[in-house]
Order: structure tokens, then sequence, then C-alpha cells
């Protein structure tokens, strides 16, 4: 649809295109689809008579953006999490929302753990090392790496990803522990099982410590200064999940200390803007938010999103 152009119609308002065919797919089985950049005039003109809205992750959806939707039934998001969606709104208007919260599971934890073979293996400096034209050879005690097989991974979540997270650890010779935020029974991770503990019993105990968990008024801020003070010295992060969880000013100051290992961030508080602290801090891996970037992945995301979408447009579901 042309930039400004009257939005009389529209079915299905998305800002994005998606990943394969199935969101085209799904503007022919409902007209009009229109695709438009998030809060670009068209999309906001598309609003005034959109049954389905598709957001991405990075789309902060406003109660007064649903106000200009009087017709929505459905807002749909190609994401695990859905903090940014109204959804108290939605709840009350009798708005169906649809994510995706199982397809990125096994694409975020492979992520994660490649975060943390690359710290422990210390794969940047062995790599800076082979490219520098400097290295002399095989050497005994060069770019020295710490060994998982033994030690102990504490996860924060066990959902999805927390528990696949769980399967590839305990492949590595790693003992599985999951935070207990109200529940104390064992998780199954499909692998084993193992047990929840509170944050006190868990931080002082964990060699490594992934974060899985939805970014909630309860997980925000959850890995605190003071929490980080509790993890053995020596300890590595890995967060995949959002922004906000973890504490970065204390993260960046106990890297610069020793007192942590490593830290692999693929989410920042503030994204796309990133803490500038973090390009200096020493055994820092930093990437651009990749959790379920494989097209696979995505196209899978795509595909149960649609469904989910047009289910509810034909009154199949919500």
């Amino acid at each position: 649809m042309p930039e400004g152009a009257a939005a009389l119609t529209i079915r299905i308002l998305a800002s994005s295109a998606l990943v394969g065919p199935c969101l085209q797919d799904l503007g022919g089985r409902f007209p009009e689809l229109c695709i438009a950049p998030h809060r670009s005039l068209a999309w906001k003109l598309g609003l005034n008579s959109a049954e389905a809205l598709l957001a991405q992750p990075t789309d902060q959806v406003t109660e007064a953006d649903l106000a200009m939707a009087p017709r929505l039934k459905v807002v749909g998001t190609c994401s695990a999490e859905v903090d940014h969606l109204p959804l108290e709104t939605c709840a009350v208007r009798g708005i169906t929302v649809v994510n995706t919260p199982m397809v990125p599971a096994d694409a975020t934890a492979d992520l994660a753990l490649a975060m943390l073979l690359s710290l422990t293996r210390r794969l940047a400096d062995g790599e800076a090392l082979a490219r520098s034209g400097t290295w002399k050879g095989w050497a005994l005690d060069q770019v020295f790496g710490v060994s998982l097989a033994g030690k102990t991974c504490g996860i924060l979540g066990s959902g999805a990803v927390g528990r696949a997270f769980a399967r590839r650890v305990a492949a590595l010779g790693m003992q599985p522990v999951f935070w207990a935020r109200a529940d104390l029974a064992p998780v199954d991770y499909a692998g084993g099982t193992a047990p929840r503990l509170t944050l006190e019993d868990l931080l002082p105990i964990a060699d490594v410590l992934s974060v899985h968990c939805p970014l909630t008024v309860e997980t925000r801020n959850l890995l605190s200064a003071k929490n980080l003070e509790r993890l053995p010295a020596g300890a590595y992060i890995i967060n995949t999940a959002r922004g906000g969880i973890l504490n970065e000013p204390a993260a960046i100051r106990m890297l610069q200390q020793g007192l942590l290992a490593g830290v692999g961030m693929d989410v920042y508080d503030a994204e796309p803007d990133i803490n500038e602290a973090w390009f200096s801090a020493p055994r820092a891996l930093l990437l651009p938010h990749l959790g379920s970037a494989t097209r696979e992945t995505r196209e899978a995301m795509a595909r149960v999103l649609c469904d989910g979408v047009g289910a509810i447009l034909e009154g199949k579901l919500g």
C-alpha cells in the first residue's frame, strides 16, 4: 500500500514481511494485507480497520495504539516474550495474543551454549593469536581455557529454552540446577531431572549462570549487584533472555575486578543502544540479539504465528 494511502479494508497489518511465504499466504486468505514499518503513516492508518496486528519484538505496541484499532481481534508477535504488548488492554477488550514461545528454544539454547564454549575455551584469544602472525606453534600452557565437565550450571527459567539449555550442558557433563521462583519440584528437562533452588542457594554454587526467564516486574534487576556478589569467584554469566534482568554496570565492574571469568551478552537493557563500558570490558562476548536467528527457526516462527492468527480470524480460536 502506498505511504499515506487510506486504509479502509485492511484486515491484517504487519510491520514486517516475516521470513518465508507464510505472511503472504495469510494475506491471500484474508485480504487486505498491509506491510508497513511500525509507526509509519501507513501503519497508523491501517490500525483503523485492522482485525489482526502483527508486531516484531522491537515494536512497542501501546494502549493508545489499540485505541486506534476498534476492529482488532488478535495481536501476534514472532517472539517468545510478549513484554512489548499491552496485555491488560488486550485482555479487557478480548483481543487474543498469539506468540511463538516454543519454536525458538533450540536455536536460542544453541547460541547460549556457543557463547559459553567461546568464553570458557577463549576462542577470541585463540583466533587473535592465530591471526597475529606471531604464533610460534603449540605450547603447553597456551591460551588455557576452563573445562565444563563436573561443574554446576545455574539456569534462571525452566521454560522451553531453559530446559533445552539444560539438555545441552548436561551432555557436557555439567550439573544443571534451576531457579525456584515458587515451585520446588524438580525439573524434568527431557534428558534427566534437575533440582530447583532458591536464588540464595543457587547463586553461590553456580560456576555458570545462564538467564532464560522473561522480563517481568519480578525479574527486572533480578541479578542485582548484591545477587551477583553471591556468585563464586570465576563464574560465567550468559544472557540470551532479555535486557533488564542483569545489572549491567555491576557485571562490568566485576569483570574489571576479575571476579567474573566471562560474560556473554546477546540482549541489553536499552538495545539497540549498548552500554559503551561493555566495549572495553575484559572477557565480554557481545552479540546483536541473535538468539533465534536461524532461517529454519524464523520460518517456523512465522508459520506458527500465521497459523494462529488465521485460526482467530476464522473463529476457530479465541
